[in-house]
């Protein structure tokens, strides 16, 4: 297993299997979200619990394993090696979501490498526990193919975004996107806890780092975000919206229609 767990304060004794809660206390696209509290249970029963720190490498890029994380508290970074040999963010993945399923379900390398935005709690499947879960629970084994296509749906929509669209509405709809798939509500806006730095940002929404500079800067100087290390702070997501061309009617706190988890991934 790729990175180094933290282990309990307790030594080897691990740590309960939290309570199933409402669906409404994961994000609502994630895999716990999109469950019924009795699949949710299983899940969260399913494998063992492991810890890591700020940094640590769940899953890395051309590994053969083909365990699993349930990510189950904290946020992880999706990032992946392209031709030029730099090194590209591809999504955030936070408590609900899980990171690995591609390569436990296909038996191919792993595609891109995953690390803790901070302090991660997550359950490790191995690849067998996953089909057997599977095949014995229709339900999940719907809802993880329908997280799947999500974000296929999603990185599509990107990809017309990079065309479409100018970097600082692009990068609207990425921050709206994060603040309300990931973001803590605030009054007017959110705050977006795992941290992103300029050039992650700049290659999730297909622009040069000075341009995202430049966008970051004029964003603050309209009142619209904070940036400080570890978090984004939306102040007014309404106006962010409007930023971002987003035409989408939705209840509040809902997510908006472009907005998915991103790649299909690892």
């Amino acid at each position: 297993m790729a990175g180094r767990p933290r282990p309990d304060a307790d030594g080897d004794r691990e740590t309960p299997v939290p309570e199933p809660i409402g669906s409404d206390a994961w994000p609502a696209r994630s895999l716990l979200g999109e469950l019924s509290p009795p699949a949710r249970r299983e899940l969260l029963e399913l494998g063992t619990e492991v810890r890591f720190d700020v940094g640590a490498v769940l899953l890395r890029e051309g590994d053969t394993h083909q365990h699993v994380f349930l990510l189950v508290s904290g946020f992880a970074k999706v990032m992946a090696t392209v031709e030029n040999g730099e090194t590209s963010l591809l999504a955030v993945r936070a408590a609900g979501d899980t990171v690995g399923e591609m390569a436990a379900m296909s038996g191919a390398p792993r595609s891109a490498t995953v690390t803790a935005c901070g302090p991660l709690t997550a359950r490790v499947w191995k690849s067998g526990e996953l089909r057997g879960l599977l095949e014995r629970r229709p339900a999940i084994s719907m809802a993880l193919t329908g997280m799947v296509a999500d974000r296929l749906r999603w990185a599509n929509r990107r990809r017309l975004d990079f065309r479409g669209y100018p970097a600082k509405v692009r990068l609207a709809r990425l921050l709206v996107e994060l603040a309300e798939f990931y973001g803590s509500p605030r009054a007017d806006g959110a705050v977006i806890g795992c941290r992103l730095t300029q050039p992650e940002l700049a290659t999730m929404v297909g622009a040069a780092e000075t341009t995202i500079h430049k966008v970051l800067r004029d964003l603050r100087e309209e009142g619209l975000l904070e940036t400080g290390y570890g978090a984004i702070t939306i102040r007014h997501l309404p106006e962010l919206e409007r930023l971002a061309e987003l035409r989408t009617t939705r209840a509040p706190g809902a997510r908006p229609a472009a907005a998915d988890s991103t790649t299909s991934d690892q």
